[in-house]
C-alpha cells in the first residue's frame, strides 16, 4: 500500500463542474475514495483523466487489466467501455477531469490518440492533481482556463499521438502585451482566453504559450497579482478586505486573502491595520 486511501474507511465521491473562462464552457471534476465500490461497465462522452492520491485500483479496459496508483495518470478515451474496483482491502482515492475532446486540440492538430491507458509520470500527475485541487477550491474561470488546456497539451504531447501546433510565433512579445492589456482593462470580468485568441488569430494554447514565455507566469496568476496591487491601494485608502475583494474582481474575501498572502506574505486585514497604524509590514 503506497498511501492512505480513505480516512476511517469511509467512501465518498463529489462531482462538480468548473467554468473554463466566461464563455459557458465547463469541465467535469470528480474527487472520490472507494473501499468496496465496483463500477459497472460504462463509458464517457468525454475523456476521463485520473490521478491517484492513495491506494490502488484495477481497471478493466480494452480487453485487459491495468493498475492505477500514485504517480500514474490514467487516460480513458470517449466511448470506450471500462470498469474499476479496489485492487486491495484498503481501497483507493483519486481525482479526475472529464474534458471534451476539443479541449486537447488547443495545442495539437486534432484530438490525440492514446495507445495505452495508464502512464507512469509522477511529475505530470502531481501537476494535474494540484490543478484539480486549486480549481475545485477557487472556482476561478480564468485559472481553470489557464491551467487545464496547458496540462492537457503536455499530456497529449508526452503520451499521445497527435500533431502539434506551432509554439514559436512572430511578434510573441507584442501579442503577450496585448493579452495583458485586455486582462488589465477588464479586471472585474476578464474575457476568456479562447475569445482573446479569436481576436488575435491564435489558439487558446498559443495565447497561453506567448503569455507564459513573455511574462514568466500564466494569465490567471498575472491577473491575480495585478488585482492584489489594486487591492493594496484600496486597503490603504481605508476599504475593508471584503470591499477590496469585490472592487478588484476576486470571487470573495477568501480568494483575495489567499493571493494577498502569496504575494505580500500577510493577510489583507493585517496589511490594512499596519498601514493605518503607520507600522510597516
Amino acid at each position: 500500500m503506497t498511501a492512505a486511501a480513505c480516512s476511517d474507511r469511509r467512501e465518498h465521491a463529489a462531482y462538480s463542474r468548473a467554468a473554463l473562462g466566461t464563455g459557458g464552457e465547463a469541465l467535469g471534476l470528480l474527487t472520490a475514495c472507494f473501499t468496496e465500490h465496483r463500477f459497472a461497465p460504462h463509458s464517457h462522452d468525454e475523456f476521463s483523466i485520473g490521478m491517484w492520491t492513495g491506494g490502488l485500483e484495477v481497471i478493466d479496459y480494452r480487453g485487459g487489466q491495468m493498475y492505477a496508483g500514485p504517480g500514474t495518470v490514467v487516460v480513458l478515451a470517449p466511448g470506450e467501455m471500462h470498469t474499476g474496483r479496489p485492487a486491495g482491502d484498503d481501497g483507493y482515492a483519486y481525482r479526475a477531469f472529464y474534458p471534451r475532446p476539443e479541449l486537447f486540440t488547443d495545442g495539437t492538430r486534432g484530438a490525440p490518440h492514446f495507445t495505452e491507458g495508464v502512464f507512469h509520470d509522477p511529475e505530470l500527475a502531481d501537476r494535474l492533481t494540484a490543478a484539480h485541487r486549486e480549481i475545485s477550491r477557487s472556482a476561478d474561470p480564468l485559472e481553470a482556463e489557464s491551467r487545464v488546456p496547458w496540462l492537457l497539451t503536455a499530456l497529449a504531447r508526452r503520451h499521445g499521438r497527435a500533431g502539434t501546433v506551432r509554439d514559436a510565433l512572430p511578434g510573441a512579445g507584442e501579442l503577450a502585451r496585448a493579452v495583458r492589456d485586455r486582462l488589465a482593462d477588464s479586471v472585474l470580468a476578464p474575457p476568456s482566453l479562447a475569445d482573446i485568441g479569436c481576436e488575435l488569430g491564435l489558439s487558446r494554447y498559443q495565447v497561453l504559450r506567448v503569455f507564459r514565455d513573455a511574462m514568466g507566469l500564466p494569465p490567471y496568476a498575472w491577473l491575480a497579482q495585478h488585482r492584489v496591487a489594486r487591492a493594496r491601494g484600496l486597503l490603504e485608502a481605508g476599504r475593508t478586505p471584503a470591499e477590496a475583494a469585490a472592487l478588484v474582481g476576486f470571487a470573495d474575501q477568501a480568494h483575495l486573502t489567499r493571493w494577498f498572502r502569496r504575494v505580500m506574505g500577510v493577510t489583507p486585514g493585517a496589511y490594512r491595520n499596519s498601514v493605518q497604524d503607520g507600522v510597516p509590514c
